[in-house]
């Protein structure tokens, strides 16, 4: 694997702690392809996974705040929306109140297919982290424990 470095200027940062920020985020950027391949198991593109994800872990949610979280135009959102409907991962509801508000949620189908994907990233994962003796997993465990606490400050 061919790492490269990148000079980041940032004042007012240590020149420690902004390289450790570019190492966590070259190797999450390394980790999310390599579990990306497991994804493309589901049948499913890169958006209409990633909209799926929103639909199952977040609830339902407007054609607007889904378009919004995937940082993507509505007309496009609407387009991936069709085609999750179509599939039956996911359903369209009006709302009771207005009905110029519809809300988008997963269906049983979706949340089968978004936990069967997690349940294969996570044992790729797992292979992986099973090779590293007992003391470098410990490590791990206690940097990503440090890594959640340092992220929630954001």
């Amino acid at each position: 694997m061919i790492y490269y470095q990148f000079r980041i200027t940032m004042s007012g940062i240590a020149k420690e702690s902004q390289e450790i920020a570019n190492l966590v985020h070259s190797t999450s950027i390394h980790l999310l392809r390599t579990l990306r391949q497991e994804d493309s198991k589901t049948g499913l593109s890169a958006p209409r996974l990633s909209a799926l994800s929103v639909l199952v872990f977040r609830g339902p949610v407007t054609l607007g705040d889904l378009a919004a979280a995937e940082q993507v135009r509505p007309p496009t959102m609407s387009r991936i929306v069709d085609a999750l409907v179509e599939l039956g991962l996911a359903t369209r509801t009006r709302s009771k109140d207005d009905k110029r508000i519809t809300h988008i949620s997963s269906t049983r189908k979706g949340v089968e297919v978004m936990h069967a994907g997690r349940e294969r990233r996570v044992r790729v994962l797992a292979r992986a982290i099973k090779a590293l003796d007992p003391e470098q997993r410990e490590q791990m465990r206690s940097t990503f424990q440090l890594l959640k606490t340092a992220l929630s400050s954001m």
